[in-house]
């Protein structure tokens, strides 16, 4: 994969459907993979929110999108991985926090709590911001266990 050429996994479950299929439009101009699920009957989240993470944790992808009612239970199993750092994020301003003090690599985004104008403008402030190192640095370094 190019080097600044940007990847993404997207997916989630039922509840996180709609969005996913909005944001896949959304990011047209990215190299989007959906993991799923592919229809809104229920599923269960850590089904599709584990293979994202170990495609991301291994590089496969440079960022992964989870959506779901809450966004809890994808973060807290993407957030299994050693190599994830999945941040839940419902507004744009923690989005970008995220990404410049956490280094975070999977966005979740609770569909029941935004609105789609808002999952967008959260995916686009995460994917445009960058990590800011520095004293950030370390504390992302303490994280694994």
């Amino acid at each position: 994969m190019p080097e600044n050429k940007i990847t993404i996994a997207i997916g989630g479950d039922h509840a996180g459907f709609e969005y996913k299929e909005v944001l896949k439009k959304f990011l047209a101009d990215y190299d989007v993979k959906d993991f799923g699920p592919y229809t809104a009957d229920s599923v269960d989240y850590p089904d599709f929110a584990h293979p994202i993470a170990e495609a991301v944790e291994n590089s496969e992808f440079t960022y992964g999108i989870l959506l779901c009612g809450s966004a809890n239970g994808v973060a807290i199993t993407a957030n299994k991985h050693q190599g994830i750092r999945a941040g839940l994020c419902w507004e744009k301003e923690v989005a970008s926090l995220v990404r410049k003090h956490n280094n975070a690599n999977v966005l979740c985004i609770p569909a029941r709590f935004v609105s789609e104008d808002e999952a967008k403008e959260i995916t686009k402030t995460f994917l445009n911001t960058k990590f800011e190192g520095g004293r950030h640095q370390n504390r992302v370094e303490k994280i694994s266990c």
